[in-house]
């Protein structure tokens, strides 16, 4: 590690690259050809514009921080995690485009924001009732999902949806008590709802332990990837918790009005990855009332920012003409399986791409605008729950959601939608968080004080 103000000189990295057993490994690595000069799926251009648009948008994304807390004890640290889900009145948006300048004021109407704000205990930092910092982050996750209640009239907690998910969780899929590495538990259990006790050690068991989440805590150093896992999934559950307060209040016949935008792609990673499965399930079950009483299927996409889905579509979209671009305006790339693994992720896996992680399917879109999409679109049927082929036909709402990124795409930043830019714009945390912000769990901790 280096110093402070200390950076790495160009000598290493020469030495590095030239050195004998970096080039052997080079040699070695596999290196594919003309991926940006052909590729076996074309992009498309059959799709119609389509005029009926959902009139209402509701775009979740999330964001967290790490900041050092002064409580006595040296390296502490606490996590602050925010998720934002903003409903857009297109319509609105749509009468204000026609009489510019829009007043400021007036646009502001059109979004309605929710946030769930939370603090999580980092490393070295010890709650009241707990003797550990790792017990500390799970019990207060558990508290925050049993605390959350978006609606004042549903007054159903988001603890309540995750524990339905919960249920569809294999139960032959036991897992380490949490208490191992602490306390040298060896149990394997099957975490249920609610609190309990482990079997063996007798010790506290919170239901959002199945997350395993804390796994990837530290008691020591910094602790973003445990924070990144926690936005991760409420940005996810939220999208069910939704759906299923539409269903309590029997809405979801209304569902043609309403499109969901969600930040990343459609899956969840890590160790939480089980919840995938799960969500893919209840999308299923939530989309078929959805059918039933609409006669079409649920509007939902995943938009990445960032990584080699991105990468690759700028990539497959340059010529060797300068200017040139492969994909025309509406055309579209439904991706395989045998397309993925070819092309991006270099996988002779039988496995299919992201089976145990994604509850839908990439596709690159170019906006009439000209904007690179890259998204994913849930498997809403068992029907389109594959990767075989590029047939669109089986997926009846993906002309409406390329016809909405028309619509909603932004020349604010490239490649971006208007939506996602609005939550992130109430999900984002600045860098240098004000004491204020962690003010509730400051006061909790260090009961001794």
């Amino acid at each position: 590690m280096p110093y402070e103000g200390e950076f790495a000189s160009y000598r290493s990295v020469r030495r590095i690259v030239e050195a004998e057993r970096v080039q052997k490994l080079l040699n070695r690595a596999r290196v594919f050809r003309g991926a940006s000069r052909q590729t076996p799926l074309a992009p498309k251009q059959d799709l119609d514009v389509v005029a009926d648009l959902p009139v209402f948008v509701l775009a979740i994304d999330g964001s967290y921080a790490e900041v050092d807390v002064r409580i006595g004890y040296p390296g502490a640290k606490v996590g602050y995690v925010t998720v934002a889900s903003v409903l857009l009145d297109l319509d609105r948006v749509s009468r204000l485009d026609e009489s510019r300048p829009i007043d400021p004021r007036e646009f502001r109407k059109t979004e309605q924001a929710e946030t769930i704000d939370s603090a999580l205990p980092g490393s070295n930092v010890v709650t009241i009732n707990q003797k550990s910092a790792c017990s500390s982050f799970r019990q207060e996750v558990y508290e925050i999902f049993h605390d959350i209640i978006l609606d004042d009239v549903d007054r159903v907690r988001l603890l309540t949806t995750y524990e339905e998910l919960l249920q569809r969780k294999p139960a032959s899929r036991g897992q380490e008590c949490p208490y191992r590495e602490s306390h040298g538990c060896t149990a394997e259990i099957v975490v249920p709802r609610g609190v309990s006790d482990c079997p063996q050690c007798k010790r506290p068991v919170f239901s959002t332990d199945a997350l395993r989440i804390h796994e990837r805590f530290r008691d020591l150093g910094t602790n973003g990837e445990a924070f990144g896992l926690v936005m991760q999934v409420w940005e996810r559950i939220l999208l069910i918790h939704f759906l299923r307060c539409f269903e309590r209040q029997n809405l979801l016949g209304r569902m043609g009005r309403l499109a969901f935008f969600v930040d990343g792609p459609l899956g969840v990673f890590g160790p939480p990855a089980w919840l995938s499965a799960a969500i893919s399930a209840e999308l299923k079950r939530l989309n078929a009332i959805v059918r039933a009483e609409t006669g079409n299927d649920l509007v939902i996409v995943g938009v990445e920012k960032s990584g080699n889905f991105v990468t690759h579509f700028e990539e497959i979209d340059r010529t060797e003409n300068p200017g040139e671009q492969r994909f025309c305006p509406r055309s579209y790339m439904l991706l395989t399986d045998q397309y993925i693994k070819e092309r991006i992720t270099c996988s002779d896996s039988d496995k299919r791409y992201g089976q145990d992680t994604y509850f839908g399917r990439k596709f690159f879109y170019k906006t009439s605008g000209g904007a690179q999409i890259v998204g994913t679109i849930p498997f809403l049927t068992d029907e389109q729950d594959t990767l075989r082929h590029d047939d669109i036909s089986i997926y009846p709402r993906f002309g409406t959601l390329c016809s909405l990124l028309d619509k909603l795409a932004s020349s604010r930043y490239v490649n971006s939608v208007t939506p996602l830019i609005a939550a992130h714009a109430h999900a984002a945390i600045p860098l240098h968080l004000g004491t204020k912000v962690l003010q509730r769990l400051a006061t909790a901790l260090m009961g001794d004080r």
